[in-house]
Formats: structure tokens, C-alpha cells, sequence
């Protein structure tokens, strides 16, 4: 099929969430001006596996503009947003995405992107790839390369390449400084707790958060939650991370004391079971658990439901699970993405940054193609500084121009102490 989306009569509100998405996102734009006028990916089949937001139908919408055959699966069974779908749909890209998708649904999904043959593949969370990896056979062949969005992708594509397993490459856009040191922290400290609070309602001011992880995610929630008035604790296993979190006035301590105050749980790490049976046991009546990592096994659903006596929906991204001694704990999202199963991920305005990066490496891979080394490569540093240098003249922010003397004085060693 062409398509596999919910409803393809939503497409009209699609459009107009894709275009509000355009007008906060200038370097993109200007991207695909670019693209329209010299077409650079003419005839390339490039499959996608990203969140299926306004904001990636901006970037498919690029990419379509520099002549790319594009399909696109979503990278979470619940980020979809279905008005998208069926806009992008309408606009002749390959869309088999839909929220609320069970597991098989999912896989499924990645499948019908594969058999598109892409030349190039974009992928947040490396289940794309994977698949690819695990089942792809012959289509491995015509990859020429790839691109991955976030940390957790990066971790296991690195971790392909260690055993050698990996055929083809991949630039880590996620590693890219105009976009880690914005896209994570920022936009996902402000999404996460949007998200939290669009599911619940409830007043940050005054509470308990407990963040796991202070890595470029964590320490961005934690910022959020504290400009807001909360109390924030930070759960973290590495000692220079808590070092960092501890000289930023946060709380620092292990998850098995923190477990017994937080109103809040926020879990930001990449790693499984950083919640588990005997801090669920610890949590005081009403506490909340969110994940903003990117796959549901930060907080243990199993060990939740084998120490509760019944399990119940209070609303659509709610679940209130009653433990055997009468506590309720409310786990948000079934554990999945809070930012993007409970609000509308990222801002426009940071993943202009993202996407733009992620346009521009695709491009790249594309003039390059055969010329790259097989491994997880940096995103190239002309294309995060002109990222960067496009969005500050969006903003009307002026550089300051180093003079000729400056210039040869950073690059000498001869003059010391005067």
C-alpha cells in the first residue's frame, strides 16, 4: 500500500499543523528553498523512522522539495499525530504510521518503510536500522547511508558498529553540537514537563520532582522543573554528572531514598529498570512516574503490575495502579515518551535546529555516497556551524568579527607573558 494512516480525512487539519510548524522553523525553510532550486536528492528513495509530528512533515516536506521518494513509519507506537499522517499522505509520501499502535502494528510498519528500498534512512531510536540489520538481506546493498536523531539510537548504532555488525553509515545528527546542546536539554525539558502537566494538570510549584539522569536530557528537566518552583532531586550513577547536578543546587542521592518523598518521577537515562519493584514499594500514595527516554523500559511496567491488585485508565494518557496495601502510584503514557504520547514534542523553534541538520547530512550522504567510512560518523562541522549561523540571523543576533591581528594571535604560540 501507499499509505497506512488512522483516518485520511484528518489531512486538512494536517496541513495546517505542518504549515503553523513552518513558520517557527526558518533555517528549515530556507533549507528547502535551497533544495527546490537545485534538487539534490533527485530519485533518491530515502525511509524514515521518526515521531510522526508537524514538525517531521516539515522535514518530509523538504526532502520531497529536493526530489526524494520519501516513506516514513513512526519511532514510537504512540507519538503519532494522525492529523500529520494523513496530510503527508495526501502529499504522496508513503506514510504507515498511526497512534496507538501495538508492538506487531509497529514492526510492521518499519517493514512496509524497508520495502521502499531506501537509498538513505533517517532514524530516532535505531529500530529502523535494526530491522534493516536484522532482516534487510539484499537491501542492505543499496543503502548508501544514514542518519540517527537521538541518544539512545546513537548508543546502540555504536554499539553495532563495536561488534562489527554494522554495513553501512550513519552520522549521529543527535551528537551534533547545534543540536544536543538544544535540541535535548531545551526542548525536551520544556516538552516533558509539558507533557506531564497536559496528562495530569497538577502544580509543579512546591513539589517533589525526582529527575534520573542528569545527561544532556535530565539536566535540562531538572532546570525546567526548578524554574517552576518545584524541588528537584537528581537520581544519577555517574560521579562527575552528579558532581555537575550537586554544584547546580540540586538534591543528589540514589533512587532507593529518593523513592520514599518524590510526588514527581521523571526518568530521563537510556538504561532499563532505573524504577523497580522495591522503589515502587517505598513511593508515598498519588506519586507520579513519567519516562522522557526513548523506549518504555526505564520505569519496570512488569514488577508495577505483579504488586498491584488492579490496573485503571483515569484518562486517556493516565493509569492508576492500586497496590495490595491500598496506595495508588499513576504511571503516565504506559511508560512511553511523556513529551510526545501526552503533548506535542519538541517546540517547532528547537527542532528547526534538529531537522535542518538532519536535511543538510542527508544531503551529504547523498554527494558522498561510496566515500564514507562504515561506522557512526560526526555530523560534518560546516553544516552544524551554517545550522547555527542561520538560526542567529533568524533571531537578529549579530557575531562578533574577529580582526586579522586576533586571527594570527589564536593561531601562534610565540607571544606569552608581557
Amino acid at each position: 500500500m501507499d499509505f497506512k494512516v488512522k483516518d485520511p480525512a484528518l489531512s486538512e487539519e494536517g496541513v495546517k499543523a505542518i504549515r503553523w510548524a513552518e513558520s517557527r522553523m526558518p533555517v528549515l525553510m530556507e533549507v528547502k528553498r535551497e533544495f527546490t532550486r537545485e534538487r539534490p536528492l533527485k530519485d533518491v528513495r530515502v525511509g524514515a523512522c521518526l515521531h510522526v509530528t508537524k514538525e517531521t512533515g516539515a522535514l518530509m516536506r523538504t526532502l520531497k522539495a529536493g526530489g526524494a521518494e520519501v516513506a516514513l513509519c513512526g519511532s514510537n507506537p504512540l507519538s503519532t499525530q494522525d492529523p500529520v499522517a494523513a496530510a503527508l499522505a495526501r502529499e504522496d509520501v508513503k506514510v504507515y504510521a498511526w497512534r496507538g499502535q501495538t508492538a506487531e502494528e509497529y514492526y510492521e510498519c518499519i517493514r512496509l518503510t524497508l520495502e521502499q528500498d531506501p537509498m538513505v534512512t533517517l532514524d530516532d531510536g535505531a529500530d529502523l536500522v535494526t530491522t534493516l540489520h536484522r532482516e534487510g538481506g539484499g537491501r542492505l546493498n543499496a543503502v548508501y547511508g544514514g542518519t540517527e536523531e537521538t541518544t539512545t539510537g546513537v548508543i546502540r548504532l555504536r554499539a553495532l558498529s563495536t561488534q562489527g555488525v554494522l554495513k553501512y553509515p550513519i552520522i549521529a545528527v543527535n551528537d551534533a553540537q547545534s543540536k544536543s546542546l538544544f535540541d535535548n536539554p531545551l526542548g525536551t525539558g520544556q516538552s516533558a514537563l509539558d507533557g506531564v502537566i497536559r496528562a495530569t494538570n497538577i502544580l509543579i510549584a512546591g513539589k517533589e520532582v525526582v529527575v534520573a539522569g542528569y545527561g544532556r536530557v535530565g539536566s535540562g528537566i531538572a532546570e525546567r522543573a526548578k524554574g517552576l518552583g518545584a524541588k528537584v532531586t537528581v537520581v544519577e550513577c555517574d560521579p562527575i554528572k552528579a558532581l555537575k547536578a550537586a554544584m547546580s543546587g540540586y538534591r543528589v542521592t540514589c533512587m532507593d531514598e529518593a523513592a520514599s518523598y518524590g510526588d514527581l518521577f521523571i526518568t530521563a537515562t537510556g538504561d532499563v529498570n532505573v524504577i523497580r519493584g522495591r522503589h515502587f514499594q517505598a513511593m508515598k500514595d498519588g506519586a507520579i512516574l513519567a519516562n522522557a527516554g526513548h523506549f518504555d523500559v526505564e520505569i519496570s511496567k512488569p514488577e508495577l503490575k505483579s504488586i498491584s491488585l488492579k490496573v485503571e485508565r483515569v484518562s486517556p494518557c493516565v493509569e492508576a495502579y492500586t497496590l495490595k496495601d491500598g496506595r495508588r502510584l499513576y504511571l503516565l503514557a504506559e511508560g512511553r515518551l511523556v513529551n510526545l504520547a501526552c503533548g506535542e514534542g519538541h517546540p517547532s523553534d528547537v527542532m528547526d535546529l534538529s531537522f535542518a541538520l538532519q536535511a543538510l547530512s542527508v544531503r551529504y550522504i547523498v554527494e558522498n555516497r561510496g566515500r564514507l567510512p562504515v561506522g557512526v560518523l560526526e555530523v560534518p562541522a560546516e553544516i552544524d556551524r551554517r545550522v547555527a549561523c542561520l538560526k542567529l540571523s533568524t533571531m537578529g543576533v549579530k557575531l562578533e568579527a574577529l580582526t586579522d591581528e586576533q586571527r594570527r594571535y589564536l593561531s601562534s604560540w610565540e607571544l606569552g607573558t608581557v
